[in-house]
């Protein structure tokens, strides 16, 4: 037994870790459909029952690294949890936080996309620490005079997170060097925030449609949704 192995053994932290670290691995490489423990195991070092141990089926494996996923983006998007609990909503730099959310989406595509697929399938996506940050501080949002009447945070939210996690797969294809992959990204954080300060429509010139949002009145979600 290596070195290494022998330290494992008798620390589990240490071996779940080096378990999860395989599996980001080749779920970043492969995907998901491609995952199995026997690979993982096996690129971990480990033995399969070992890896049984800490995570009994692949799906629950996949769901660990969603988690992960989630801290990563927490700390990467939001900075220290202190920080963020002590934040108003007023005091968000909005565009850096679009920056950064766009830059951690282009350089963990994915793991971004396994972790948006794990969320939008799990009936209390409120579990997980990124999305009810997100999703929380949007509502919040739009409970302020800052924000324009109507907005519906739930919505808006899985819009925003579903385009900065699959813009880096058109990225993937259109962009032929790491200069080309940061302009991309610049233009989707960009964008974004177009989008967020002037939208795409002149009210004016379409009033039947402006009409009929000012008659379907607020959105109604459940509560879950509300954020905090």
């Amino acid at each position: 037994m290596t070195e290494a192995r022998k330290r494992r053994a008798r620390d589990p932290e240490a071996t779940r870790e080096v378990i999860l670290e395989a599996a980001r691995t080749l779920l970043a490489k492969y995907g998901p459909e491609a995952l199995s423990l026997s690979e993982v195991a096996h690129l971990a070092g480990v033995n399969r029952g070992t890896a049984y141990q800490h995570f009994e089926t692949r799906e629950k494996l996949i769901q660990a690294t969603a988690d992960w996923v989630a801290d990563k983006l927490f700390h990467e998007v939001f900075g220290d949890s202190k920080t963020v609990e002590e934040r108003e909503v007023e005091q968000v730099d909005v565009a850096d936080l679009s920056d950064r959310l766009a830059a951690f989406a282009m350089r963990n595509p994915e793991l971004c996309r396994i972790w948006l697929l794990q969320l939008l399938s799990s009936p209390e996506p409120e579990n997980d620490r990124f999305w009810r940050e997100y999703q929380g501080s949007l509502a919040r949002f739009t409970r302020t005079d800052l924000a324009q009447p109507g907005v519906d945070s739930e919505v808006l939210s899985v819009l925003m997170l579903a385009g900065a996690f699959l813009w880096p797969v058109w990225a993937q294809s259109h962009a032929k060097d790491q200069d080309e992959r940061e302009n991309l990204r610049h233009r989707f954080a960009r964008e974004c925030l177009r989008i967020s300060m002037y939208g795409t429509i002149k009210p004016e010139k379409y009033p039947a449609i402006a009409e009929r949002l000012n008659e379907d009145g607020p959105p109604s979600r459940p509560a879950r949704a509300a954020g905090r």
